[in-house]
């Protein structure tokens, strides 16, 4: 096994675009790496110079300890599985995961040997005989990582494998590219512009925008500690609610201001975040997590903690949790790069919010059984132990 190492990893185009910049990182024996963030932030690029398949401008990459910089492709003892899995469409599954090794001109045994392991632990050896179009979509993703496995590299490189297939195999299988690679235990540099599959996936994840690397943690820290604006407002779906916000002071209670509504922050917090203290009367952005909103009925207990009055705009009801769009008096932040829809997709910012306005947009997760409609004003309960504050200027968490 082998480790695959980038150190300070640079890509400059000749156009002058720097596609990406002083990307250092470690993936180790047998991890599994996820490179996230949105189109052209660089991801693919940088997996393409591990391969071998792209000129580095500077830095170095090394599997192993090899130093792979002026390595051929062919020579990188690496394995990729692509977005479009280049199946010979004449030939066999078996013929398939085995041309490879025929090309390396192994022993016909070994080769069927080799086959016949890699078919089990893929599930495919009940259709070795058959053709690609006589697959499915996620068989023909598994021919292809079968064709990888049985190569035995030192490490797997993968770009956007599951973005052909439909949405409940890209579930299915994500599970499966999971479980087969922890078998394998080989290092794993997998790039998608999804971030369910990466926070679903990876041991780590790093997180790109613009060619650097914002953030690499295990996906439960990306998630309740993200580092600046763009990860707070890029990872979690729906994505985190950020809006323009003041510390004010009153009778000794400090409380987070956003519009003309407070939010009576916990001395606990306050304990804990002392670096707070020293935005009183600045403005800084306050990020709450759609999941950290509840509803308040009139009927029902007072909840602890502060609230926020918001119309709701839109109930988007899928079972198991209500998604409820509101508007609500304040501010709201764009992370630049990062838009206003679940997810970070490219939808177009709704009208509610922005940097300029009074009203702001907003979203919660709430119960399925919650009674919500259209047009309701609402008194939503605000977790305020969990909520995120970023420096408005540096875009920096405040976590100390």
């Amino acid at each position: 096994m082998a480790t695959i190492t980038l150190d300070k990893l640079t890509k400059v185009y000749p156009t002058g675009v720097r596609a990406v910049s002083d990307l250092s990182i470690e993936v180790g024996e047998g991890e599994f790496m996820v490179f996230v963030g949105p189109s052209g932030c660089g991801k693919t690029t940088a997996l393409r110079m591990v391969a071998g398949l792209e000129d580095i401008t500077s830095g170095s990459v090394y599997i192993g300890t090899r130093r792979m910089n002026e390595v051929s492709a062919k020579d990188h003892d690496i394995a990729m599985v692509f977005q479009n899995y280049a199946l010979y469409p004449h030939m066999t599954v078996a013929a398939n995961i085995g041309f490879a090794l025929k090309m390396r001109k192994l022993d016909k045994a070994e080769i069927k040997r080799k086959v016949d392991e890699a078919a089990e632990i893929l599930g495919l050896t009940e259709v070795l005989g058959l053709r690609p179009g006589q697959l499915s979509g996620g068989q023909r993703q598994r021919v292809a990582m079968g064709r990888a496995i049985v190569r035995e590299p030192a490490a797997f490189l993968m770009d956007e494998p599951l973005s052909n297939l439909d949405a409940k195999l890209r579930v299915q299988m994500r599970a499966e590219v999971s479980r087969i690679q922890r078998h394998i235990g080989v290092a794993t540099l997998y790039v998608t512009h999804d971030q369910t599959e990466a926070m679903t996936m990876g041991d780590r994840v790093g997180v790109l925008h613009g060619g650097v690397l914002e953030q690499c943690a295990p996906p439960q820290e990306l998630y309740d500690r993200p580092v600046n604006l763009f990860v707070a407002g890029f990872i979690g779906s729906p994505a985190m609610n950020l809006y323009e916000c003041q510390l004010v002071e009153s009778e000794g209670n400090v409380s987070v201001k956003i519009g003309d509504q407070l939010l009576s922050l916990d001395p606990a917090q306050l304990t804990a975040r002392p670096g707070l203290l020293a935005y009183k009367g600045r403005n800084l952005v306050v990020g709450i997590r759609p999941e950290d909103l509840s509803h308040l009925r009139p009927q029902g207990e007072p909840a602890r903690g502060a609230t926020l009055h918001a119309k709701v705009e839109l109930v988007e009801a899928l079972g198991s949790e209500l998604v409820v769009h509101f508007s609500t008096e304040g501010r709201r932040v764009l992370a630049e790069g990062v838009s206003d829809a679940p997810g970070g997709s490219d939808l177009p910012e709704p009208v509610l919010g922005g940097r300029n306005g009074r009203t702001a947009a907003g979203i919660a997760r709430l119960g399925p059984r919650t009674t919500v409609a259209v047009g309701d004003d609402v008194a939503l309960a605000v977790d305020t132990n969990r909520l995120h504050f970023y420096d408005i200027d540096s875009s920096q968490a405040i976590w100390q």
